[in-house]
């Protein structure tokens, strides 16, 4: 026998296949989603030069600053889960379709739908159009009012200029809708906006901006919902949902706003919201933040007018292994403003939450009265909720600078005093539970949309509930 022979007769038959390569670790902080400057470059050839040179202003922003800026919360990031080197901005903004006639849904005053790249729905009550109020995409305000497009559009201070993610949003965005009401008009039922996104490897880049004339009122009821080509997790192809809000209140304006956000699991959402509020305006925000995979929110108040007021309430459920990472800068800057702040957070399976806040009262805010409220229910030994609630003061003629903050389990005391009462222990946590949430659907301006999340957080419950097979643990978390 040869030595080529005997080699071979000892060689293994059944010889594992070699291990594949592993997928190369990223830092907490890696996003792996990158905007190109030619896609800017291409927004900003078929736009008028000051838009454009807008976006190159926002390009250079993005790409040098980091992905947190705040030193104090730097710790609480994690984008490992956002596996977007493969998806790419969408190139076109879409068509409107043509909805001329059609009937608004109850109680709506106002509908935009878009799905993916495309505007669905674009309608407007007969009485507010003639009264002046535009619902329109930005590509429509700026053919119709390119003045007023560009007192919205070219505001650089609209958005965080210290916010990475949020000058992504400005240079790259592909799709926009505008709500604007002029002085003196007041929209007695709320204007619907809706996203649909989700599909595999594309990026949705979108801006909202609200502008409201003096004396002005209007609510609106903002949803989120994945598409009809959205991911199933198993599917392995993520995408990317970017959208602002940009709110502009001017003296003794009203505004009510609700968002509810129920994405797939596939996509990975940031979220920039910020309003500038005039003297004796008020903002009131209901946010409910259910789906994505991982969600990085932003909410930046400037009460700039005094006697200004804002009212804020964002609430997270979250289960299997959902990361929620919610910011809150509200910056007192008039004389006698007031702020109420609540965050909430109930955390099933191995969610995380990090609920970040900051009050700011400038030297020139006498008179302030603000409270800031950061609140974690852990239903399992693996969720994970963190407060951070901070105080800035520079000018101490305050009425009232408080904040507050807890993480635990479900209060055992409230347990015996409902199951006392007859109700089974699977039924008193999930009246605990959703009663913890109550704050944001009693704020939705729209019933049937308060119904529709009511039934999103059932959903949620009962499905977690039964996928561990009984109750959803009570331990604190680890």
């Amino acid at each position: 026998m040869t030595d080529a022979t005997a080699t071979a007769a000892a060689a293994p038959t059944d010889a594992p296949a070699p291990r594949p390569a592993r997928a190369p670790r990223r830092g907490l902080h890696e996003l792996t989603f990158r905007l190109d400057e030619a896609d800017v470059a291409r927004h900003g050839a078929t736009e008028p030069d000051w838009l454009g040179a807008d976006r190159r202003a926002a390009f250079e922003r993005y790409a040098s600053l980091p992905v947190e800026t705040n030193q104090l919360y730097t710790t609480y990031i994690d984008l490992r889960a956002a596996d977007l080197a493969e998806v790419e901005p969408r190139r076109s903004r879409g068509t409107t379709a043509g909805t001329a006639g059609e009937a608004l849904p109850d109680g709506t005053a106002g509908l935009a739908a878009i799905r993916e790249d495309r505007v669905v729905t674009l309608r407007l009550d007969a009485s507010l159009a003639d009264a002046g109020v535009i619902l329109d995409t930005l590509d429509g305000l700026l053919a119709r009012d390119p003045e007023l497009a560009r007192r919205l559009l070219a505001d650089e201070s609209s958005l965080p200029l210290d916010d990475k993610l949020a000058q992504m949003t400005r240079a790259g965005w592909n799709q926009g809708v505008v709500v604007h009401v002029p002085a003196g008009v007041r929209a007695d039922r709320p204007i619907v906006i809706q996203w649909q996104a989700g599909e595999a490897g594309r990026a949705s880049l979108t801006r909202t901006i609200v502008d409201l004339g003096a004396g002005a009122s209007a609510s609106i009821v903002e949803e989120l919902t994945p598409s009809l080509v959205a991911a199933e997790p198993a599917d392995g192809g993520q995408s990317l949902f970017t959208g602002s809000l940009e709110i502009h209140l001017a003296e003794g304006a009203e505004l009510r706003v609700a968002s509810i956000q129920d994405l797939a699991a596939s996509t990975i959402a940031f979220q920039h919201r910020q309003a500038e509020i005039g003297e004796g305006a008020s903002l009131q925000w209901a946010l409910a933040q259910l789906g994505s995979r991982i969600v990085r929110s932003r909410v930046d108040n400037r009460l700039v007018g005094n006697r200004s007021t804002v009212e804020q309430v964002e609430i997270v459920f979250g289960s299997d292994d959902q990361i929620f990472d919610l910011t809150s800068y509200t910056r007192h800057i008039g004389r006698d403003t007031t702020g109420n702040l609540l965050s909430k957070a109930a955390l099933l399976d191995a969610t995380r939450s990090y609920m970040k806040g900051l009050i700011v009262i400038e030297p020139t805010a006498v008179g302030t009265d603000s409270f800031l409220g950061e609140f974690g229910m852990n239903l399992s030994k693996q969720a994970r909720a963190v407060a951070i609630p901070s105080l800035e003061i520079d000018q101490p003629d305050c009425r009232r600078a408080a904040h507050s903050s807890s993480v635990g389990p479900i209060d055992e005391t409230q347990l015996f005093y409902l199951e006392s009462r007859g109700i089974p222990p699977a039924e008193a946590r999930k009246f605990i539970v959703l009663g913890f949430l109550e704050p944001v659907v009693a704020r939705v301006p729209l019933e049937s949309a308060r119904e529709q999340l009511r039934g999103l957080l059932e959903a949620k419950w009962d499905g977690a509930a039964v996928a561990d097979a009984g109750e959803p643990s009570t331990a604190p978390a680890a």
